[in-house]
């Protein structure tokens, strides 16, 4: 499991990926709680175009994704938080990365993040410590 801070960092890796290598990135996200124009939705899930050809003032920030892009003819300031992104992938390829909420575990309270449950295991071996040596 990954802290849901990690959303966004791989969803930007993929974004730079698509970009880099001239494919067009687009998103997938839950539309309840987001900013997104109304109707362009199916099931409560919106596909967005992330190319920089169809969004201006485009940010990846620290809790969402946030561009403007045209809708109809009509500027529309559009706002996805962390929480809602379910994937993002290449247009032309498909190739990406599914971002489901099972991925992600809530931190605590404290803001650390919750312990993988099951027993412990340690590590196997002569030496007691740790798996890594330093090489020279």
């Amino acid at each position: 499991m990954l802290p849901p801070s990690a959303k966004l960092y791989l969803a930007r890796a993929l974004y730079d990926w698509c970009i880099d290598h001239g494919l067009t990135p687009y998103v997938s996200a839950k539309v309840e709680g987001a900013s997104v124009p109304r109707g362009y939705d199916q099931d409560g899930v919106i596909v967005l175009n992330l190319g920089p050809e169809a969004t201006n003032r485009f940010a990846f920030e620290s809790d969402g994704i946030s561009f403007q892009a045209r809708f109809g003819g009509k500027v529309f300031d559009v706002w996805l938080p962390a929480e809602n992104v379910l994937a993002i992938y290449a247009r032309e390829t498909g190739h990406g990365i599914a971002l489901p909420d099972e991925m992600f575990t809530a931190p605590e309270p404290d803001g650390e993040p919750t312990p993988p449950e099951g027993p412990e295991e340690k590590p196997s071996g002569k030496r007691g410590g740790g798996f890594l040596r330093v090489v020279k």
